[in-house]
């Protein structure tokens, strides 16, 4: 007897009703998606929007189709001129809302991410910060988000300072994946692929003017294993010579706005010190050992 009274309530039909899951499989998400893409197409945005809004009040506890939908009926909202377009905000906020709250943490986060990109293109800021709080702090796609939003509120000093940041950060991440895969590679004993690397490894402390220091340094380790004894001088020579310059990047105009602590002089004397008792070692600088210009370089203060 309550049935009927249900099925208007929600403005479904009984046989919707009764169909009624909490949950939907990926494949039966992908086909009402499919459906929802070809509604777009073939029907008037207004009419799409009515059909998917009663699709999902059949499935109001599937937050990864409540999600799906919301980003497609919002992106074709930019994509494409809609009549009165704003009249569909307050709608489609409350779906990406509805997955926000997900058991699934991927879910949330993918729904936080489309709140801060509906807030910031709405202008409203403060509701936009408040998203970023769904990413770690760490997160490298949050310090951009955070970036934006200062730019686009006038810290400009700020979002300066953390695109920064990322781009510092972006450059140690990537060189210590280039070094894994040049272990990998000597492990394998591929050579050339390991020479390739450190090209590559020098080629981005280049990029990212890291300093002379550390684009020379990338090459020493295969030119000593190959046993090279011309590069291995001439790379001992320029590691001495660049020492003082081992911090060049806290000078890079790309990192200006980045406070780097201070390199004292005797900070560099140790490690220029340290550095010529390593090159002294004869148990791996032996094959060097009747060439004067090693020996010119391991005697010197």
């Amino acid at each position: 007897m309550l049935l009927a009274p249900i099925a208007r309530l929600l403005d479904i039909t009984i046989d919707e009703l009764l169909f009624f899951r909490d949950k939907l499989t990926a494949d039966e998400i992908g086909k009402i998606i499919c459906k929802a893409d070809s509604m777009l197409k073939e029907k008037t945005y207004e009419e799409a929007f009515k059909w998917a809004k009663k699709e999902l009040e059949k499935y109001p506890n599937c937050e990864s189709l409540i999600w799906q939908i919301a980003v497609m009926f919002d992106a074709q909202r930019i994509v494409q001129e809609i009549p009165n377009a704003d009249d569909y905000d307050d709608y489609l906020y409350s779906l990406y809302e509805r997955a926000l709250k997900s058991e699934d943490e991927t879910a949330r986060k993918a729904a936080a991410d489309s709140l801060f990109g509906f807030c910031m293109r709405k202008k409203q800021y403060d509701r936009a910060e408040k998203y970023l709080e769904y990413f770690s702090k760490e997160n490298p796609e949050r310090k951009r988000k955070q970036a934006e939003l200062y730019s686009e509120t006038g810290r400009v000093q700020e979002a300066y300072r953390v695109y920064e940041e990322i781009l510092f950060t972006s450059y140690q991440t990537a060189s210590a994946a280039i070094h894994g895969i040049y272990t990998l590679a000597l492990r394998d004993n591929n050579m050339q692929k390991a020479r390739m690397l450190t090209d590559k490894q020098k080629e981005l402390a280049t990029c990212f003017e890291i300093g002379k220091y550390h684009e020379s340094a990338s090459g020493f380790e295969i030119a000593v294993l190959e046993k090279d004894v011309e590069a291995v001088i001439e790379i001992m020579r320029e590691m001495i010579s660049s020492i003082e310059q081992i911090g060049g990047f806290c000078k890079s105009s790309l990192y200006e706005h980045m406070e780097f602590k201070e390199i004292d002089d005797d900070f560099i004397k140790d490690l220029k010190d340290n550095l010529i008792n390593r090159f002294r070692d004869k148990d791996v600088y032996g094959f060097l050992e009747n060439d004067k210009r090693w020996r010119d370089l391991v005697d010197c203060k």
